[in-house]
């Protein structure tokens, strides 16, 4: 099975750790996005094709694994990696690129076959794919790859292609590009074709899925647009990424019995708000008005939310304060901890506002409480509840080194749906961060919402995705609306549809898969760790 995605714009860093991470997955994966500016060097990259210093340039630079030299990413500029399994033998290499360079001939060609049938091809000598120019062999697309061996020992592949469609040529300008200094570079828009990256995009992307796998599996992210309409930005990226806002379940609808919960407020239940009370603590099942904060409240149970109460983001779905926050308050992890031994908790869950206004995105602070929890109540196991902290590998180093026994970040919604529902995060972006939870040796949990017009095998897509990076434990819960301003419900799924997505989840690989109507983050959370870490030892260090 080979998983097409369409990622957007995302940072080289984070786009190679989740290519490294889907080497060791059983499927293959073609991913095609395009870079802010970066200019990324190959093994073969010498220092004199450099024409200006690489710490002048305003852009990235970047080491990649990659054959090839030195070349330019921007925007304008489509570019697909396939991690797809080949035959080990020392053929295999040049046979997959030969698949690549024949995909990206095909896609030119089909943009104007009258006028550049024959014009586009290979030169001999030289890598990539070439245009003749007003009668100049010009390069419009690089080939950079690289195959190795998995932990399985199967061969697979990694890096693949870059077109140059509308690209600022300007960029090309600071390096001798691949190392070729005689001949030129073009691009799609040098050839006079009026052509848009993002349909370019799509065709590369057909045409790499034919000659690299019989069956392929699509999924996008929706990418922004310029838009002159009055409607709500949150109700116009619905729209436009195919639902429509009119159609959803009026708020003041009557529920399904299935989604109608009985308040318990019982001693356990009061007792626990007290407690909250006298430590000027916040919970997220106060703040995100949790279903379930009757159930787990009168168990003892609670998700504690750290670095404030206010959040730097306004996600589509969320009913957390998005005012001005507030600055991080020192003593918190320590009123935290002590909540934890007053409720003598077995699984503590901490989760966090999204603060992009801190340096470290809040990772210090929430590594500070899994210290104190640890310090006052070494028994407990520690589950983080995470943002995705930016991207920022160092401020996820920071949590990872402390080692919680469970960390947990949402993909929330399914791949074409993100920027409708959390506009300031991204699919890919949240990808990586499992990924690179996962490669530190974590148990890894992530969780999404139905109800907001995905369909079950996008579903199915989101979830194949997790395991392929290795998530051991998924949530699946019914999105409920809070206020008018949030996005509509499109519909109800019956708890029948949550059983079958659970055992989908569980055939991709998946270790526990919660899925119901009433499901949320930390749900059963200590019975979703115990049955993940059942085989296989707890990645607990202290």
């Amino acid at each position: 099975m080979l998983r097409r995605r369409h990622l957007g714009r995302v940072s080289f860093a984070e786009a190679n750790d989740l290519q490294r991470s889907l080497l060791q997955a059983s499927d293959d994966y073609l991913l095609l996005f395009e870079h802010p500016p970066t200019y990324t060097k190959g093994i073969r990259t010498r220092d004199e094709h450099f024409l200006v210093p690489p710490e002048s340039l305003e852009a990235v630079v970047i080491e990649a694994d990659r054959g090839g030299d030195v070349t330019y990413h921007a925007p304008g500029q489509v570019v697909a990696w396939a991690i797809v399994t080949v035959d080990d033998d020392p053929s295999a290499g040049r046979a997959h690129v030969t698949r690549l360079e024949d995909a990206v001939i095909a896609t030119v060609v089909d943009v104007d076959p009258e006028h550049l049938l024959g014009r586009v091809g290979r030169l001999a000598g030289y890598p990539g794919v070439w245009a003749d120019l007003d009668g100049i062999p010009s390069k419009i697309a690089a080939v950079g790859v690289r195959t190795e061996r998995n932990r399985a020992g199967v061969r697979r592949t990694m890096h693949g292609v870059a077109l140059n469609v509308e690209i600022d040529m300007a960029g090309f300008q600071a390096i001798v590009p691949c190392g070729i200094a005689d001949r030129p570079v073009a691009s799609l828009r040098s050839l006079g074709l009026a052509v848009r990256a993002l349909d370019v995009e799509e065709r590369l992307g057909v045409e790499l899925s034919s000659r690299l796998s019989r069956t392929s599996r699509v999924a996008r992210v929706e990418r922004s647009a310029a838009t002159t309409s009055s409607e709500r930005p949150l109700l116009r990226r619905l729209r436009k990424a195919g639902v429509d806002p009119d159609a959803g379940i009026p708020l003041h609808s009557r529920k399904p019995e299935w989604l109608r919960i009985e308040a318990r407020m019982g001693h356990e239940y009061q007792s626990l708000r007290t407690l909250t009370e006298d430590l000027r603590l916040v919970t997220v099942c106060e703040e995100a008005g949790c279903p379930n904060i009757f159930e787990c409240w009168s168990s003892g149970t609670a998700t504690f939310m750290v670095n404030g109460e206010r959040c730097t983001r306004a996600c589509g779905f969320c009913l957390i304060d998005t005012r001005k926050p507030l600055a991080l308050d020192p003593s918190e992890p320590a009123r935290v901890a002590e909540a934890v031994v007053r409720l003598n908790l077995r699984h503590a869950v901490v989760t966090c506002v999204a603060r992009d206004d801190l340096t470290d995105g809040g990772a210090g602070a929430i590594a500070e409480t899994v210290r104190a929890i640890r310090e006052r109540s070494p028994d407990t196991n520690v589950e983080v509840l995470i943002s995705d902290l930016k991207g920022d590998p160092d401020a996820l180093a920071m949590i990872i080194d402390i080692r919680p026994d469970v960390l947990n970040h949402n993909m929330e919604t399914v791949a074409r749906l993100q920027r409708a529902v959390r506009p300031s995060a991204g699919y890919l972006r949240s990808l990586t961060v499992l990924a690179r939870s996962v490669e530190a040796g974590l148990t890894t949990k992530s969780g999404m919402m139905v109800g907001l017009g995905e369909s079950a095998d996008e579903v199915e897509e989101t979830l194949a995705d997790m395991a392929s990076v290795g998530v051991s434990i998924a949530t699946i819960g019914q999105y409920l609306r809070p206020t008018e301003r949030h996005l509509p419900v499109a519909r109800w799924w019956a708890p029948e549809e949550f059983d079958d997505l659970a055992r989908r989840g569980e055939r991709l690989g998946l270790k526990h898969v919660q899925a119901s109507p009433l499901t949320r983050s930390s749900y059963h959370a200590r019975e979703a760790l115990s049955d993940a870490t059942a085989v296989a030892a707890p990645s607990r260090r202290r």
